[in-house]
């Protein structure tokens, strides 16, 4: 249950700002359809997302612990030190798909932005950390949906008003935490 919540928690916060809760404003704003929209997010993160948590739990059937711990360890304070880095959305990922629909553009757009993402990346590491795939995956997916979900819906507006730097800097902060913990061996206390 742990790797759940931990993974809802983090990808929720480091998704506020990033490129793909951005692009589900551009997406929300020019189709003005959420549940399409909603529904093309929901496929494309199982999907990548999947493909993620199967990495890490194949990363950790070939990688010894100790060696795990150390990339582990390493990976976590990465994205830590990438979390504080505000994200830009691309104009051209905002033109893919045209001929798709709203649920086909909304889910090419979104696999593809989240291809080699924070959050996918996060995916690998939390899956591989917690040796639990499919909790880390429905973690993080949700963690996703709850970002990304009130952005189709309240659009721009409410987004200015969302203090980013203090977000941006809890999740690193988890991050980090996740990073120190996992270095020194204290995750093992915690999860036994």
């Amino acid at each position: 249950m742990e790797s759940l919540l931990v993974s809802t928690g983090v990808v929720a916060l480091a998704e506020i700002g990033d490129k793909t809760q951005l692009l589900a404003f551009i997406l929300a704003a020019r189709f003005k359809k959420p549940v399409p929209i909603i529904l093309g997010i929901l496929a494309a993160t199982l999907i990548n997302h999947g493909l993620a948590g199967a990495l890490g739990a194949w990363i950790t059937s070939v990688v010894s612990p100790d060696i795990m711990r150390w990339v582990l360890g390493l990976s976590f304070l990465a994205m830590a030190a990438w979390t504080l880095i505000p994200d830009k959305i691309e104009d051209e990922e905002t033109h893919i798909a045209k001929k798709l629909g709203v649920f086909g553009a909304t889910f090419v757009t979104f696999f593809l932005a989240e291809m080699g993402d924070k959050t996918q990346l996060a995916t690998v590491a939390l899956a591989a950390h917690y040796a639990a795939p499919l909790m880390v995956i429905a973690g993080t997916t949700l963690g996703m949906l709850i970002a990304d979900v009130p952005a189709v819906f309240i659009g721009n507006k409410f987004a200015a008003k969302i203090p980013m730097k203090l977000v941006h800097g809890v999740a690193a902060a988890i991050f980090a935490a996740m990073g120190v913990l996992t270095l020194i061996g204290a995750d093992k206390l915690l999860t036994s």
